[in-house]
């Protein structure tokens, strides 16, 4: 950590950030777990055992803050974002979801009819899933201190098998589960006022109902096919990648010609000079698949509306904690972790 002071590289989901991360918080918390995933490990969320239940089955906790601005953007609002979000933590570590909370932080002066809208969306996205919301907080601020609405949610799972996102193993096939990029460059353009002629919208969705078949898969020998997940959020998909590995202490080699994108997202990259790999999605999942049984995996992604367009990207392999792009002449090139973000506030 460089700096004397918390800068908006702090929140983005990159190096600056895990410093911050590493060399403060973690370094002055003492007591980190409750189970057999803590602090620590820097998951999508943490384990509590649970003392007299079946051996093994845990509850799983998570809890995320929503800043992103403007509170509403295409196809949706913030409050999709933030119950999708918190449901996507929880289903990455296979827990079902069992109940979310809200807090609300609004500013003065912000509309009535806007924060209902916001409310009915949070209970519309938690219906997807079935899950309730049974708890809150509301609290308000003067309009100069506070430029939009803010909310957190924390959510509560329970599981008997953890999925980890440094499960992966040489030979694994690493999946998609859509287009990768949608949310980050639909809102930047929302916000900007670009207009690249498309009806590009935020893929934000909860994707408990896609996944959950997948954690009922089990090889011949009654191993789990699925072997690490995550949800490429903040850093995109080539943070999510780089952490999975360095967990895992294997290499990941992906791609570029099988990683999906759509075009207007591509387009859009091009243009402004981004990694597409880099921009933020919050509905979609980068799923560890033991070799073999990846067809049968994507034919159930592909079954369900938000994963039509699943795709294998590429392979674990035995080498460095690192994460190689392969380009269709068969040139390489490191994908490496985001110092930052070079698109502020998309969650």
């Amino acid at each position: 950590m460089k700096s004397n002071t918390i800068s908006l590289e702090h929140g983005a989901g990159g190096e600056v950030m895990q410093a911050l991360i590493g060399e403060i918080i973690l370094k002055n918390f003492r007591n980190k777990s409750a189970g057999s995933i803590g602090l620590e490990c820097l998951d999508d969320g943490s384990t509590v055992r649970l003392e007299g239940f079946n051996k093994g089955c845990e509850l799983v906790l998570t809890t995320d803050s929503h800043v992103i601005t403007p509170a509403f953007f295409p196809n949706t609002n913030i409050g999709r974002l933030a119950v999708a979000g918190t449901v996507n933590d929880l289903t990455v570590m296979g827990a079902k979801p069992l109940a979310l909370t809200c807090a609300v932080i609004v500013p003065e002066g912000f509309p009535l009819s806007e924060f209902e809208e916001i409310i009915k969306t949070m209970d519309e996205t938690a219906a997807e899933v079935g899950v309730p919301i049974i708890t809150g907080d509301t609290k308000t601020m003067e309009k100069t201190a506070l430029d939009s609405i803010i909310l957190n949610t924390a959510g509560l799972g329970i599981t008997d098998s953890p999925v980890r996102d440094s499960g992966l193993q040489p030979g694994d096939k690493i999946l998609v589960t859509g287009t990768i990029g949608d949310h980050g460059i639909s809102l930047m353009a929302h916000r900007e006022g670009f207009d690249f002629d498309t009806d590009l919208a935020s893929d934000s969705a909860p994707l408990w109902k896609l996944i959950e078949p997948l954690l009922k898969l089990r090889t011949p020998e009654g191993e789990p096919v699925i072997t690490a997940m995550k949800d490429p959020t903040r850093g995109g998909l080539a943070n999510a990648l780089n952490e999975m590995a360095a967990k895992s202490g294997a290499g990941i080699l992906i791609e570029e010609d099988w990683i999906p994108f759509k075009p207007a997202v591509s387009a859009a990259c091009e243009m402004l000079g981004l990694d597409p790999l880099e921009v933020a999605n919050e509905g979609k999942a980068v799923i560890g698949v033991k070799s073999g049984f990846e067809e049968e995996v994507l034919s159930i992604l592909r079954q369900h509306p938000y994963g039509r367009d699943a795709a294998v990207i590429g392979e674990v392999t035995p080498d460095k904690r690192e994460v190689i792009l392969r380009n269709r002449f068969g040139g390489m090139r490191f994908v490496d972790v985001p110092a930052g973000d070079p698109i502020p506030r998309v969650c």
